[in-house]
C-alpha cells in the first residue's frame, strides 16, 4: 500500500454543523472517486466517519475526522486510482471547502 491521500480544510462551523454538512454531502465526495458507483459502506464512530466505496473494481477506504476547526480526511486508494491522486487530492479539497464555506 501507499500513502493514503490526506487532506486537512479548515472551517467556522463548530463541531456539529460540520459534521450535519459532511454528513449531507457525503455522496458528493464519493462521486469524485474515478469509476466509483456512489454508493458506500460507511459508519460513524463518534466524529469520525468510516468508509469504504468500490471505485474501478477495487475497494477505497478512509476515515473523515470532524474536529472543532478543522475536517480531517485520510483516503487510501488502491493500485491502479494511485496514479490520479493528485488530482483527486485538489477535487477532493475543492469539495470539503465548498461543503463548509460559511453561508
Amino acid at each position: 500500500m501507499g500513502s493514503p491521500i490526506t487532506i486537512s480544510i479548515p472551517h467556522q462551523l463548530g463541531r456539529a454543523e460540520a459534521r450535519r454538512r459532511i454528513e449531507g454531502g457525503f455522496a458528493k465526495i464519493v462521486d469524485l472517486l474515478p469509476g466509483s458507483s456512489g454508493s458506500a459502506n460507511q459508519h460513524w464512530d463518534g466524529d469520525r466517519l468510516i468508509f469504504t466505496v468500490a471505485a474501478l473494481g477495487q475497494t477505497v477506504s478512509g476515515v473523515i475526522q470532524v474536529l472543532d476547526t478543522t475536517v480531517a480526511m485520510e483516503i487510501e486508494l488502491p493500485g491502479v486510482l494511485r496514479v490520479v491522486a493528485s488530482g483527486l487530492k485538489e477535487r477532493l479539497q475543492k469539495m470539503g471547502r465548498l461543503l463548509l464555506e460559511k453561508r
